[in-house]
């Protein structure tokens, strides 16, 4: 990892704060909102959005790791109001569920 790459890493975890599907939900209206699934660093993929690592996002577009969130799943969390995760990485909003006892990677 790289001074630049680990100060990115750095910035991004810095602003990384929990948030309510409430508050996420203009975002969606907007096409804005990306889920990060559970088994990926919520920061590491922001870093890759923000440096346009194109082959490393699109693998996880194609394996659906990462996926806009569409009307199903927003439908889901407006019902079940998970702990959630976020990253701005602009014009993204990146989020992630967590569990109660989950800590950011």
């Amino acid at each position: 990892m790289t001074e630049q790459t680990s100060t990115l890493y750095a910035k991004l975890l810095g602003e990384t704060a929990r948030i309510s599907w409430q508050e996420l939900q203009p975002f969606f209206a907007r096409g804005q909102l990306m889920t990060v699934a559970t088994t990926l660093d919520l920061v590491e993929v922001a870093q890759a959005v923000a440096e346009d690592q194109g082959a490393k996002v699109a693998a996880w577009l194609q394996s659906g790791q990462l996926a806009k969130v569409d009307e199903a799943r927003a439908q889901d969390y407006l019902q079940r109001d998970p702990q959630l995760w976020a990253v701005v990485v602009a014009p993204w909003v990146l989020i992630q569920e967590r569990g109660e006892s989950s800590t950011l990677h």
